[in-house]
């Protein structure tokens, strides 16, 4: 069934615990990330740093944890020996302890995440082909209420968009998936003015890893 995108709630990544050390990424289906005493729970929302280009960054939520040093990170396929060599995917993670929930938000736009492409067209052959190049940056932003000045969500906003740290862009849709956009963020502070509408400040979402995706 199509779901719509009103009522989709947005929230943001506005504190997380120190990071910990990852030693070993397992080659599975879903991997297994050895992180010695990480503490981390079913459920829990983590961000990896790894030597894998292809999941540096990347959200993950916990699956399962199989001992107090092993979880198991959901939907995080690395059984590709080739993107994952192994023994290559060390680095860190850390926990989001805190979401801040974007209300009153509007105008969302979207744009990026499509394949990018190189023409080739070789000098024995009258034909291009067109070669996969990897894929473009994601970019987001939105509209908030400018009478949200000093809010909770404002300040983390504001903060978020200061220290330019990354972060984690979390949609909750109406049918309980959520999306994961790694991030930074970047606040406009000057209210835009538009007759017959309310005060609005622009906030500006600039991708910066793989988006992951839970039902």
């Amino acid at each position: 069934m199509a779901t719509l995108p009103s009522g989709t709630i947005m929230s943001i990544a506005s504190a997380f615990a120190a990071a910990k050390t990852v030693t070993v990424v397992s080659n599975a289906a879903e991997a297994s990330i050895t992180c010695v005493g990480h503490g981390y729970i079913v459920g829990d929302i983590l961000q990896l740093y790894s030597g894998w280009g292809r999941l540096n960054r990347r959200p993950v939520r916990v699956k399962t944890v199989t001992t107090v040093d092993i979880f198991v990170a959901e939907l995080i396929d690395t059984t590709n020996l080739e993107f994952f060599p192994a023994g290559s995917g060390i680095g860190t993670v850390r926990k989001a302890t805190t979401f801040t929930q974007i209300s009153k938000y509007l105008n969302p736009t979207q744009s990026g995440g499509e394949p990018k492409n190189v023409t080739v067209r070789f000098m024995d052959e009258d034909t291009e082909t067109n070669l996969n190049d990897g894929f473009s940056a994601v970019s987001e932003s939105f509209e908030i209420d400018a009478d949200q000045y000093g809010s909770t969500a404002y300040n983390a906003i504001r903060t978020l968009s200061e220290v330019q740290t990354d972060t984690i862009l979390k949609k909750t849709l109406k049918n309980g998936d959520i999306i994961l956009t790694p991030c930074t963020i970047a606040l406009n502070e000057n209210v835009k003015l538009s007759d017959g509408s309310i005060m609005t400040n622009v906030v500006s979402v600039n991708g910066n890893g793989r988006i992951t995706r839970y039902a």
